[in-house]
């Protein structure tokens, strides 16, 4: 069977379900078989072109895993990527219609292999002479990673005597074409790069599209460059490659918009959502891992690989967020080391019962004075925890912190989300007139002994019961765990109050050697004081009565 014909049977068995795959993966093939039937279309499919390179990555062999020392066999999507950025050319011209690919596929498919493959064509067999080939990454280590595997593979291939390697430099001898490292660690700007090729790895890392626009920029003057994005998902929504990059492909790919980029190839295998944006897969389902696996789930000890995974992030949800990215290769708004998966947050806005008479636990908060102060209510209603909050702010310095923040608090305090107190401090008296006035049936408060001690026994000299919260893991572990496991489970309602949102976004926890974990205000570098009063109130809410705690003075400790 030619190569021609095998991915057309390909993308037929895959459109048809014969081959499990996801939607975006159907719809590339899809375009794949519209292109073909294009009338009129200024682009042609050459199968010799496409073989060329799939016969350049035959030459060498793999370098770990099951597979090693094995001479390599392009795996079929592989093929179908490859011979689609190789294969399809200007049909005047005869210049490549691709100039840019998008590959976003879950970890240990061959990946870096990919890409090393694609890096030394561009070098050493393309025939566009003095070639610039790029490795484009944040920082200096990622950026070798795909430097390092063409080296290797270079090293372990017949080829070994045509190249020099000097000043971090691979030199095709013959040609003068080199490959190097290119990151923004190393401030290195880009500045007169003329690249052929640009290979951006891991393109979810990047904070900015600083080297993705250099790169892009500098290839002007080449008659058909490639830029190459091969990545996983990642966790921060706000990054380009998902805020502007994997919005556009997807566009590209959907046959239901009239929008397309015709030098720009994409490919994208993830697990599916609906067009709400909840997970429609179950990730328990091994028959599903496919989707984003089309290489690791080809052989067992891929497979067994993600099943240990798994087996994992169930145990410690600290490590779910990285499955989910980089194995079911599923974006995830959660920062790194973050406490809560904010899609699942935002699933727990609802409308609030009614609270009159229902025991109320109250958490307390109280940072330095000039800063964010909170105070944060739990119920229990019908098995479901309702939690409300609210913040103080110092009047004078509202503006000030608004602009080193980059928060609105000012919008919030017209909102009624937070208390602009008079002055320049916060007025503790502020709090407590405000958890009087609501009426609710308030059971105990419990604050932080650190710089609330004075406070707890002003409110406990009006009556409450103060319960002293002490911050460490051994009591903060089990009610952090707790209430983001409720989260989870859409057994908290909160009313989509943004001050807590952005504070719960904000949190960052530390784990210990056992798994436990807390809450860090060290490194959480923008404020949590909402979130933090709400886990002291959650200690007590998750506590029934036959536990035993330490009593003093009037005053609990735990």
């Amino acid at each position: 069977m030619s190569l021609l014909d095998e991915l057309i049977q390909y993308s037929e068995d895959v459109i048809a379900g014969n081959i499990l795959a996801c939607q975006k993966h159907k719809w590339a093939c899809m375009r794949f078989l519209r292109d073909l039937e294009h009338e009129n279309f200024p682009y042609v499919f050459d199968e010799e072109k496409a073989e060329r390179f799939l016969d350049w990555m035959r030459l060498f062999k793999h370098r770990k895993g099951v597979l090693k020392g094995q001479y390599i066999e392009p795996h079929i999507i592989q093929k179908f990527i490859f011979g689609n950025v190789y294969g399809w050319v200007h049909r005047e011209t005869g210049y490549r219609r691709f100039r840019k690919f998008y590959w976003q596929v879950g970890r240990k498919n061959a990946k870096s292999q990919s890409l090393a493959a694609v890096g030394s064509y561009e070098l050493m067999a393309l025939g566009e002479g003095a070639s610039e080939v790029y490795c484009a990454a944040v920082k200096s280590e990622q950026a070798k990673i795909v430097w390092d595997e063409t080296f290797a593979m270079l090293g372990n291939s017949e080829l070994k005597g045509r190249y020099n390697v000097s000043y971090g430099k691979i030199q095709h001898k013959k040609s003068g074409s080199f490959m190097r490292a290119l990151s923004k660690e190393d401030r290195k700007s880009g500045d007169g790069l003329n690249p052929q090729c640009g290979i951006v790895d891991e393109y979810h890392a990047h904070d900015t599209s600083e080297l993705y626009d250099v790169l892009d920029s500098g290839m002007i003057a080449r008659t058909q460059p490639l830029l190459a994005i091969i990545t996983t998902a990642g966790f921060n929504l706000a990054n380009p490659c998902y805020a502007i990059e994997y919005q556009l492909v997807s566009k590209i790919l959907n046959p239901a918009m009239d929008f397309d980029v015709d030098s720009y190839f994409v490919m994208i295998n993830e697990m599916d959502k609906d067009d709400e944006g909840n997970l429609i897969d179950d990730i328990r389902d091994e028959s599903k891992w496919i989707k984003a696996n089309p290489i690791a789930c080809s052989y067992p000890e891929g497979i067994q690989s993600i099943r240990e995974r798994l087996k994992l992030a169930l145990e410690a949800p600290e490590k779910m967020r990285d499955f989910l990215t980089k194995n079911m290769n599923i974006w995830v708004n959660q920062r790194e080391n973050g406490y809560m998966n904010m899609d699942k947050w935002a699933l727990c806005r609802g409308d609030i019962p009614k609270l009159s008479g229902i025991d109320c636990i109250v958490g307390i908060d109280l940072s330095a004075k000039i800063d964010l102060t909170s105070v944060s209510f739990e119920f229990v209603v019908d098995g479901k925890y309702v939690v409300l909050s609210h913040s103080f702010m110092p009047e004078d310095t509202l503006a000030a912190k608004r602009k080193t923040d980059k928060v609105p608090y000012d919008l919030w305090v017209k909102q009624g989300w937070i208390t602009a107190t008079p002055g320049a401090v916060v007025d503790y008296r502020f709090v407590g007139e405000y958890i009087q006035s609501l009426g609710y049936k308030i059971k105990e408060i419990c604050f932080d002994p650190y710089n609330c001690s004075q406070f707890a026994q002003e409110l406990q000299d009006d009556g409450f019961l103060c319960v002293e919260i002490r911050q460490g893991i051994p009591t903060l572990s089990e009610p952090t765990k707790s209430f983001r496991e409720s989260v989870y489970q859409q057994k908290v309602i909160h009313d989509g109050n943004p001050v807590l949102a952005w504070a719960v976004s904000n949190a960052v926890i530390r784990m210990d050697h056992n798994g436990n974990i807390m809450l860090d205000k060290d490194k959480s570098t923008e404020r949590i004081d909402p979130i933090a009063s709400l886990i002291n109130a959650h200690t007590r809410a998750i506590v029934n009565d036959e536990v035993s705690v330490y009593e003093k003075r009037g005053m609990r400790s735990l």
